[in-house]
C-alpha cells in the first residue's frame, strides 16, 4: 500500500511539472514541448488585400452547376475602388465593405479589449494583424459574390427611440443576375438578420447557390492567457452529429470531420468568451464546410440552393448572423444547440446545471464575486456528510500517526515486516487510509465542472467584486488573491496527517506550491473560487478534529 501511494504521488507530480513546464515555454514566446497549440503561429504581417494567394476582385467564378466548397471564392474582399461604411447600435459599431457588402469589423461598446480596457472589443477584423470577415455571395454561375462592388442605402445610426436599423447592398447585374443584401439591426442585439435576394433580369432561368461564410486567419485572439487553453477555430453543428469543433491543424491535414449535408444547424467560428454564427432556418438544406483559404486563413461556411429564378422574377433566402459575446440565456433562445458555443468541455454536463445556478445567485446577489462565494458554499453543504467521512479518516489517520512513526523507526531496517505491522495497526485501529481520499474523489468532477463554468462565463469579464477587483476574468492586479490562496492551501496541508513515508510528506507540501504557482496568472475568478473552497475545507476539518477529540496540529514540512 506504502509503495503505491508513492508511485501516484510520483506520477501526479512528474504531470504537474510537465504541464507547468509546457505553459512556461508558451508563456515565453516558444512552441508548446509537450502539448503543442493549433493556430499558435505569429501573427501575420502582411495586409489581407496582398495575402499571397489571394484572388482579386476580378479574378474569375467557377461557372459549374454543381457547387463546392472550393468554387466559393477565396480571400477577404479586396479594398480596390471600395466604401467603408461605418454603422453604430447601442451595442455595436459595425464595418462594412461596399466590395461584396462584407462585414469586415465588429466592436462590441459594452465589453472592452483583452488588452487595452480604454477601448472596446473588436471581434472581426480586416487589418494588418488580423483578418475575421462574415462574406457572402452567389455561386453555379457568373453572379455577383463577397468580390462584387455594391452600392449602399440607407441609415448608419441607430436613433433615440429607433428600434431598428436597415442597410442595403445592391450589385451591379452580372451576367443577368443582380443581388441585393439587406441587413436588419436591432436594438440591444448581437443578431444581424441577413436577406439574400437574388433578382433575374435575363432572359433565361438561372439556379444560383448562395454561400455564407467566415474567413479568419489561425492566430490565437490577442490576450489569452498561456496558462490554460480554451478552443479558437471552426465549429458546426447538426442534429445529426451534434456539436462539433474543428482544429486548424485537421483542415490543414484534410482530416477534418463534419456532417457536410444537412436540413438545419449552424456553422460558427469561437474563441473564447466570443463566437460568429451564420443560422439558417430549420428544413433548408444545405451543403457544410471548412477549408483552407490561403497562407494562414480557413474558412466554414454553407451553400444553399436558391431555386430556379425565372426571367423577371426574384427569390431571396433568410438569413441570420450571430456576432457576439457567449451569453447562455441569448444563445439558447437563439437557435437549437447554439448554446454549445460556451464551451464547457467534457463535463458539459454537470457545468450546465451549476452555471444555471451561479445565474440564479446572481439575480438575488447581484454581485458575480459574492455570487461565486455563495455557490461554493451550497456545494460544501451538499457534499458535507462526504467530506466529514474524509476528514474523520484523516482525523484518525493523525490519531495514530505518533504510533506509526514508532513502529516504522523501531523497524526501519526490516521493510517488510514494516509493511506487516503497519497493516496490523490500520486493522487494530480501524482505520482504512484511502478514507480520507474517496470522497474526495467524487467531488473533483464538480469541481472541475465549476473551474469551467467560471473560465468561460462571458458576464465574468469586466465584472467587479470589491476593492482593488475590478475584473473577474483578468489576473488579480496586486496577487493578493493568488498569495491568499497559496497560505490556504499550505494550511490545509499542514491540518492533514503527514504520511509516514519522509518523500511522502515532502511530496505533499511541494505539489501545492508548485500548483499554486499557475493560479497567480488565472483569473481573479477562479482563484476567488478556490480560496473560499480551500477555506470552508479547513474550517470544516477543524470542527470535525476537535469534536473526535483530536486536536488540531500543524505538520510543518521538514526537507532535511
Amino acid at each position: 500500500m506504502n509503495d503505491i501511494r508513492r508511485t501516484i504521488l510520483w506520477v501526479i507530480f512528474g504531470f504537474s511539472m510537465v504541464l507547468l513546464w509546457d505553459a512556461w515555454q508558451v508563456h515565453n514566446g516558444q512552441k508548446a514541448t509537450f502539448f503543442p497549440r493549433p493556430g499558435a503561429a505569429q501573427v501575420a504581417a502582411a495586409p489581407a488585400s496582398t495575402a499571397s494567394g489571394v484572388p482579386t476582385a476580378s479574378a474569375p467564378v467557377a461557372t459549374t452547376a454543381a457547387a463546392t466548397p472550393g468554387q466559393v471564392p477565396a480571400g477577404p474582399a479586396t479594398a480596390n475602388a471600395s466604401e467603408q461604411i461605418d454603422v453604430s447600435t447601442d451595442v455595436l459599431k459595425l464595418r462594412f465593405d461596399t466590395e461584396g457588402g462584407t462585414l469586415t469589423r465588429t466592436e462590441f461598446t459594452q465589453h472592452n479589449d483583452m488588452v487595452d480596457a480604454k477601448k472596446p472589443f473588436v471581434l472581426l477584423d480586416q487589418s494588418p494583424a488580423r483578418v475575421y470577415t462574415a462574406q457572402t455571395g452567389l455561386i453555379g454561375g457568373n453572379f455577383p459574390t463577397h468580390k462584387s462592388a455594391m452600392r449602399f442605402a440607407g441609415e448608419k445610426s441607430l436613433k433615440d427611440g429607433q428600434n431598428e436599423l436597415t442597410l442595403r447592398f445592391e450589385s451591379d447585374v452580372q451576367n443577368g443576375v443582380k443581388l441585393v443584401k439587406t441587413y436588419t439591426l436591432q436594438r440591444g442585439s448581437y443578431v444581424i438578420g441577413v436577406k439574400h435576394e437574388v433578382v433575374n433580369t435575363g432572359t433565361a432561368a438561372v439556379s444560383p447557390q448562395l454561400y455564407l461564410q467566415l474567413v479568419r486567419d489561425g492566430n490565437k485572439p490577442a490576450g489569452e492567457s498561456s496558462f490554460y487553453s480554451t478552443f479558437t477555430g471552426p465549429a458546426i453543428y447538426t442534429d445529426a452529429k451534434k456539436y462539433h469543433k474543428v482544429e486548424f491543424s485537421d483542415i490543414e491535414k484534410n482530416k477534418a470531420e463534419i456532417d457536410k449535408t444537412s436540413p438545419n444547424g449552424y456553422v460558427a467560428m469561437v474563441q473564447h468568451y466570443f463566437a460568429s454564427a451564420w443560422l439558417l432556418g430549420e428544413g433548408i438544406n444545405r451543403e457544410n464546410f471548412v477549408r483552407k483559404v490561403d497562407n494562414n486563413l480557413y474558412a466554414v461556411g454553407m451553400i444553399t440552393p436558391v431555386a430556379d429564378v425565372a426571367p423577371g422574377q426574384s427569390k431571396s433566402v433568410s438569413s441570420q448572423l450571430f456576432v457576439g459575446p457567449q451569453e447562455e440565456k441569448v444563445l439558447e433562445a437563439l437557435a437549437p444547440g447554439l448554446d454549445l458555443l460556451k464551451d464547457y468541455g467534457w463535463l458539459a454536463m454537470l457545468s450546465k446545471p451549476l452555471y444555471w445556478l451561479l445565474d440564479k445567485l446572481f439575480g438575488f446577489i447581484q454581485n458575480w464575486g459574492w455570487s461565486i462565494v455563495a455557490l461554493v458554499l451550497l456545494l460544501k453543504i451538499a457534499f458535507y456528510w462526504l467530506n466529514a467521512k474524509a476528514y474523520s479518516s484523516m482525523a484518525k489517520m493523525k490519531a495514530i500517526n505518533p504510533k506509526i512513526m514508532e513502529m516504522r523507526e523501531r523497524l526501519k531496517g526490516d521493510p517488510q515486516k514494516m509493511q506487516q505491522e503497519m497493516m496490523k495497526i490500520y486493522r487494530e485501529e480501524k482505520v482504512n487510509p484511502m478514507g480520507g481520499c474517496f470522497p474526495i474523489m467524487i467531488q473533483i468532477p464538480v469541481f472541475i465542472a465549476l473551474y469551467w463554468v467560471l473560465l468561460s462565463t462571458v458576464e465574468m469579464r469586466n465584472a467587479p467584486w470589491i476593492l482593488w477587483i475590478h475584473d473577474l476574468s483578468a489576473p488579480d492586479p496586486f496577487f493578493i488573491l493568488p498569495v491568499v490562496m497559496t497560505l490556504t492551501t499550505l494550511l490545509q496541508t499542514a491540518l492533514n496527517p503527514a504520511p509516514p513515508d519522509p518523500m511522502q510528506a515532502k511530496m505533499m507540501w511541494i505539489m501545492p506550491l508548485v500548483f499554486s504557482v499557475m493560479f497567480f496568472f488565472f483569473p481573479a475568478g477562479l482563484v476567488l473560487y478556490w480560496i473560499t473552497n480551500n477555506v470552508l475545507s479547513i474550517a470544516q476539518q477543524w470542527i470535525i478534529n476537535t469534536r473526535m477529540g483530536v486536536p488540531p496540529q500543524f505538520n510543518l514540512p521538514k526537507f532535511k
